[in-house]
């Protein structure tokens, strides 16, 4: 009789592990559909798709609103903030590739609009608090 409750109790305690595997935690594919932003523009052929999980609440909640910033502000901050990104984008073993998967082609000689001009700034706000990095942006343009 001990015995059998050793085993009763040993087969609940595997039944109860291998029944994680099955269920959906919210971790799977609305997690990441949610948190995708896609900043795009088809007249201009361009289109940036950010999947961070938290970006798009960042977005929502914590970054200042949209009219906050002047656009030429914006512009200036991301033609540093990309140029910046880009460099450490190819510097790899000196930078988490993990964060700096791939490079920006930003050209500021193109007039992207309030929108991406906004949503890119933010990025490089987000990425800055979530992954305590600091950006080599001059504070006086």
């Amino acid at each position: 009789m001990k015995y059998l409750i050793y085993i009763c109790f040993l087969g609940l305690i595997i039944y109860s592990c291998s029944s994680t595997r099955d269920r959906d935690l919210g971790s799977g594919g609305d997690a990441v559909q949610n948190d995708t932003v896609r900043i795009a523009n088809d007249s201009l052929e361009y289109e940036i798709i950010i999947i961070d999980p938290g970006f798009s609440y960042f977005l929502n909640t914590m970054a200042r609103p949209e009219g906050y910033h002047s656009l030429s502000y914006l512009e200036n901050k991301n033609r540093f903030l990309v140029t910046d990104y880009n460099q450490r984008v190819r510097e790899p073993y000196r930078y988490d590739p993990n964060i700096y998967e791939m490079e920006i082609n930003y050209d500021p000689n193109i007039d992207y609009g309030y929108e991406v001009n906004y949503k890119l700034y933010n990025y490089f706000v987000y990425l800055s608090r979530k992954y305590n990095q600091r950006f080599s942006v001059p504070t006086r343009l």
